[in-house]
């Protein structure tokens, strides 16, 4: 194989992914601009709530604040720029300020993928770089519990490492095959508790998420994590500085 080969190997054209910024309620506004100046396009706003306890800083906040979640689509050759603007505006490397972290996506509409990648189109991703699986440091844990029990979720949770998570008001919607295939009704009004945790962390916390508010729980809760590409924010909270990224 001869070395122009080799090089068009390591060359591919960019692919689309998920950003997830979590910051303070006030920043949200701000957060929104600075987004829409960068090449993220389709951000869907979220209002949460930080459940880390006052004096524990939290993965993705700290106390019990109120929160602004932003999930955006964006090109992945534009991930570093993305990440370091809204550290920079947003201070996320200090304690409390938030975070944003990226997830890869399998899949994504034609249409949509087009139009985000437009501006991407000349450019091209060096297959050398890109994250891979064993490569990563953090895992999201989702879990998707019945109303009033976070908090013996996020005790457990804690209890297994986590620092905290953030708590999304949801309502579950036309489960009924799914309920037929597990056996267990799922309560309509739910919440989604997203913690952020290093991946050697995440199996004992899930395992104490299934234990004390699973699916045979009364909180009737499904868990499920995603993988994690890159980070912004935690290095206010020991983790590793943005050059060791």
């Amino acid at each position: 194989m001869d070395k122009k080969e080799n090089i068009s190997q390591r060359l591919r054209l960019p692919r689309c992914k998920l950003l997830f910024s979590i910051v303070n309620r006030e920043d949200g506004e701000g957060l929104k601009e600075a987004l829409d100046e960068c090449s993220c396009a389709m951000s869907f706003a979220f209002a949460g709530t930080g459940t880390a306890h006052s004096a524990v800083l939290d993965y993705l906040g700290i106390g019990q604040t109120e929160k602004a979640i932003l999930v955006s689509l964006f090109p992945e050759t534009d991930e570093e720029q993305i990440l370091w603007k809204i550290v920079q505006k947003f201070l996320l490397d200090r304690a409390g300020r938030g975070i944003s972290f990226t997830v890869p996506l399998s899949g994504i509409s034609e249409i949509v993928a087009k139009g985000l990648l437009s501006a991407a189109s000349e450019k091209t991703i060096d297959g050398r770089k890109l994250m891979k699986d064993e490569d990563r440091k953090y895992d999201l844990i989702v879990a998707s519990i019945a109303a009033n029990h976070v908090d013996l979720a996020m005790e457990a949770a804690r209890a297994a490492g986590a620092a905290g998570g953030t708590v999304i008001r949801a309502r579950a919607t036309g489960n009924s095959k799914a309920e037929q295939f597990i056996g267990i009704t799922l309560m309509e009004e739910r919440e989604l508790l997203l913690i952020l945790t290093k991946r050697e962390g995440k199996l004992a916390i899930m395992q104490a998420l299934s234990e004390k508010v699973g699916l045979k729980t009364e909180a009737g809760g499904v868990i499920f994590s995603l993988p994690v590409d890159k980070t912004a924010g935690i290095s206010a909270l020991g983790g590793e500085t943005e050059e060791e990224k």
